[in-house]
């Protein structure tokens, strides 16, 4: 009898998304690990020889099978990790390039059912992922604690030719020697195993955080039939919430007469807090938020706490006091300049953030608002948006028209175009997809050869789709996994967003927000596929410093205030008539608005990660939440509530890589906005320069990936590119917040 085709084993050169089940998972799995794992054929017995002392199989996710089964299943692996081990010199083609092959066959796989598991939510792709995650995690830890591997990068680096080598092999050798050394490769053997034993159970909590998470946004549901508990709502909204109250048996929903139902996933709950006239019903949701998986079966509070713990031994046993100091060891920051940094920007947001209530106080008595005397958390962002749209006489809604996403978009690849010379062009017959509305397209250079791919998934679904906005790796570009062994293997990215969906015969019209988002992600997205590096282990974001990372993103956003590009993206879905330049004007002004209070909001996240990851004690009398209290107390104009358990759904650092290294968005902040007033002091309607300065930026930080240290010499990348150290006085100009900060 055959075996059955397994997609996700296929030698493909775009991942047969269409295809892909939950049920290839775990043989997938299996025929990629069994090789690995078997060593002397010990699998049968239940024992593997994997060097981690007497593993059980079923540890390491992988079930007791006979060796019979096992010759029928396809074992794509060239050379296992035992071979390498055996016949490894430390050389380039003995010992670099067989690790590229064994650490890409793996990851291409992960990423896939990963990415899945993201967009394309099941109880049967959830069930395969909680079997076969061990024996993923197992196959890293017996690889990051390969001794012969260790050993032969220590040689090359303590060589004679060591100076010889190129900077992005240089990289290669000291973050693989680094990353052996954190991964426990020098650890005793008892210390190891548990080690081991931490980081699987880390990975399963990991996993379940995200989880409680999704269920609990989909569980809220509120059903509204009395058009007085929806005043306030504009027309975008009610159509959304009456597609939802259809979808949920609701047949006869219409926008205009109802029912709607309401939920937490991103549209819809902003909709709520900007303009629901409802108090109470702010409240209802604005509870349910911010308290989400803090309950019940979604219950994350004793998964932080166990992560902590695990995460505060394992730092320990690598011989750091706390897990900060080991997330600092892969970051251009430390953790005095990380809190430095907090610091001064948060000295620059304080008054500016007081200022900003005032002003939401004196609005809310104006308008003789009952809670003008008592404004709480649900009471901000609505009267948040009623002053900004009375300060600059705009009206986010009202601008949706002007922003659809094929305009967008053109719009993004006409900037991309300009500052990169690069085309983009759709190319959807060429790859499967996961869903109806993904997008999938080609970047070529300027003599039309192609460069890059990428997906595009712009739409929320909260049935099966995780929230936020995203970029991640399908493949990296690489010299050794070239096709025809003459030109690399070429980088291919997703972009994900959770963006509002077309409603009946209207595109999807996107709020400035989520152009800003896109914008954003398309930065993560041109970092992996501009790159220029052949070597797959420093390409594209891969061996970027993490805070670094967000450098390229925050680059990218700051173009969406500039009156020419904003101009080309903004047109009338149905006229073509473009934004009216006094609008345009006021959206570029608005850019500083609230802005202490924004700039507060995000050092209230890096302050209580650092906080948690470097004070606290697990099983102490300071809570997790007594933490959060007490940061909020830093970061925060009006106490936040006592029952707030923000931290539950804070899957970047729970759940994600951003653990103690949330700072990284400020800290790249301030990078990205002093790149980007290079281009402000150049002269943005100088097309010449502003194309000489792009190339610039694409051949000093983007296409050097992860090839040379951006704190080389201090901020070596970042020098080549501005010909100086970086400053925060761009950022703070750039959000109003310079004249506090010099005060």
């Amino acid at each position: 009898m055959a075996v059955e085709r397994n997609p996700l084993l296929d030698d493909f050169v775009f991942p047969p998304f269409d295809v892909i089940e939950p049920k290839h998972v775990r043989p997938a799995f299996q025929s990629l690990l069994a090789k690995l794992l078997n060593g002397e054929g010990s699998l049968s017995s239940g024992k593997i020889n994997s060097g981690l002392e007497s593993v059980d199989a079923e540890i390491c996710g992988l079930p007791v099978i006979s060796i019979e089964k096992l010759t029928k299943i396809k074992v794509v692996q060239e050379k296992d990790l035992d071979e390498l081990e055996t016949t490894v010199e430390p050389t380039w083609p003995k010992l670099v390039e067989p690790l590229e092959k064994i650490i890409d066959r793996l990851s291409v796989v992960w990423g896939i059912v990963n990415h899945l598991n993201a967009v394309k939510d099941s109880p049967e792709l959830r069930s395969a992922i909680e079997e076969v995650q061990p024996g993923k995690v197992g196959f890293q830890l017996r690889l990051g604690q390969s001794k012969p591997i260790y050993n032969a990068f220590r040689t090359i680096r303590e060589s004679s030719d060591w100076e010889s080598l190129s900077d992005a092999r240089k990289r290669i050798v000291e973050a693989q020697i680094k990353e052996a050394v954190l991964n426990g490769v020098s650890l005793e053997d008892g210390k190891r195993e548990y080690f081991n034993k931490v980081q699987q159970e880390l990975e399963k909590l990991s996993q379940k955080f995200e989880e409680n998470i999704l269920d609990s946004t989909k569980q809220f549901e509120k059903l509204i039939t009395d058009k007085k508990d929806i005043e306030g709502f504009p027309a975008t909204a009610l159509a959304m919430a009456a597609e939802m109250a259809s979808s949920k048996g609701h047949k006869d929903a219409t926008a205009e007469n109802g029912p709607w139902v309401l939920t937490l996933d991103a549209p819809s709950y902003r909709s709520v807090m900007q303009h629901a006239r409802n108090r109470s019903l702010r409240e209802e949701v604005y509870r349910a938020y911010v308290t989400r998986a803090s309950s019940g079966d979604q219950n994350n509070t004793p998964i932080i706490e166990r992560i902590l713990k695990l995460k505060l031994e394992k730092a320990k046993l690598l011989g750091y006091n706390n897990y900060a100091e080991v997330s600092m060891e892969m970051k251009m920051a430390t953790i005095n300049k990380a809190e430095e940094l907090i610091e001064e920007l948060q000295s620059a947001s304080w008054n500016a953030a007081i200022q900003d209530m005032e002003d939401l106080k004196n609005l809310a008595k104006a308008q003789d608002a009952i809670e003008a005397n008592d404004l709480n958390q649900w009471d901000i962002n609505f009267w948040g948006e009623r002053l900004r749209e009375l300060k600059y006489d705009i009206n986010e809604e009202a601008l949706r028209p002007f922003f659809s996403l094929p305009t967008v978009m053109n719009g993004l690849f006409s900037l991309a175009k300009m500052l990169f010379e690069i085309e983009i062009e759709p190319a959807d017959s060429l790859a499967p997809v996961w869903n109806n509305d993904v997008r999938f397209y080609c970047v070529k250079d300027s003599l039309g050869i192609p460069i890059a791919y990428f997906y595009f998934d712009p739409y929320a679904r909260p049935s099966e789709k995780r929230g936020g906005a995203w970029m991640d790796v399908v493949f990296g570009r690489g010299r050794i996994f070239s096709r025809d062994g003459a030109s690399p293997r070429l980088p291919i990215a997703h972009i994900v967003c959770n963006q509002t969906p077309p409603m009946g015969d209207k595109p999807s019209l996107m709020t400035f927000r989520e152009v800003e988002a896109v914008f954003h992600e398309f930065g993560h997205a041109l970092q992996h596929m501009l790159t220029k590096q052949d070597e797959s282990l420093v390409s594209g974001t891969r061996g970027i410093e993490w805070d670094a990372v967000e450098l390229a993103s925050q680059f990218m956003e700051n173009w969406c205030y500039q009156r020419g590009i904003l101009m080309g993206i903004a047109k009338h879905y149905e006229t073509g008539e473009s934004l009216p330049e006094e609008i345009c004007l006021k959206l570029i002004s608005a850019r500083t608005f609230r802005a202490g209070s924004l700039m507060l909001r995000q050092l209230r996240y890096a302050s209580v990660d650092l906080e948690l990851h470097t004070k606290y004690i697990p099983d102490g009398s300071e809570t997790i939440y007594d933490i959060d209290q007490r940061v909020g107390t830093r970061t925060n104009v009006i106490p936040l509530l006592l029952e707030d358990r923000f931290l539950c759904s804070f899957s970047h650092i729970f759940a994600d890589k951003y653990a103690a290294g949330y700072y990284s968005y400020q800290w790249a902040e301030v990078l990205s906005a002093d790149a980007f007033s290079a281009f402000e002091e150049a002269g943005l309607d100088n097309v010449k320069t502003i194309k000489e300065l792009g190339f610039k930026f694409r051949d000093s930080i983007l296409a050097v990936g992860g090839g040379k240290s951006p704190d080389q010499e201090l901020f070596g990348v970042f020098v080549e590119f501005r010909g100086r150290e970086p400053s925060s006085v761009a950022l703070l100009r750039y959000i109003g917040l310079l004249i506090s900060f010099n005060s």
